[in-house]
């Protein structure tokens, strides 16, 4: 299974290694990322621990994490697809960029990069991802990478208290290719 794929503009997807902490740590400081993580990484051994737990999920089928780098292998951003199901063919994918990425079509390009991935190396057919109603930047990359939106799970998400509406996209390996 690779576990390097090409992307246009300079970019690629990698998987996460242990030199990359320092740019996780530097990523999820930003107060907008707290949200997507799966644990507070506040500290370069936080990072490091979430980088493990991308590479034993990797290691486990249990989810595939990729970094999207620039020409000089720095990570940008990051792309993965979750819950993947060899039986239905289905997964779940998401996506981050640090402050200094975003703008530049990095999530997009890693979304397309990911999607062709599962597509064929995984064989999955459907994906799926989902972005808060009040993220209008996270939708616009998902209906560039080629994900449809297919409607509004209501007050799916709950931060502090709040409920928000998630908008759920797919996309098929039979779409296609987003330009």
């Amino acid at each position: 299974m690779r576990d390097h794929v090409p992307l246009p503009a300079g970019l690629s997807l990698r998987t996460w290694v242990p030199s990359d902490a320092r740019a996780v740590l530097r990523a999820f400081g930003e107060p907008l990322m707290e949200r997507q993580c799966d644990a507070p990484v506040a500290t370069l051994a936080d990072a490091e621990r979430w980088i493990e737990r991308r590479r034993g999920q990797w290691r486990g089928g249990t989810a595939y994490a990729f970094a999207v780098t620039d020409g000089a292998d720095q990570a940008l951003g990051g792309v993965a697809v979750g819950s993947p199901d060899p039986r239905h063919g289905t997964g779940w994918i998401s996506y981050w960029t640090t402050c200094a990425a975003r703008g530049r079509g990095v999530a997009t390009h890693g979304c397309r990069g990911i999607a062709q991935w599962c597509f064929t190396e995984l064989g999955l057919f459907r994906l799926e991802l989902g972005h808060r109603t009040d993220n209008p930047a996270s939708c616009r990359v998902a209906c560039a990478a080629g994900f449809a939106a297919e409607g509004v799970q209501r007050q799916k998400l709950a931060w502090d208290g709040v409920r928000y509406d998630v908008e759920t996209h797919a996309r098929l390996a039979t779409d296609p290719y987003p330009v």
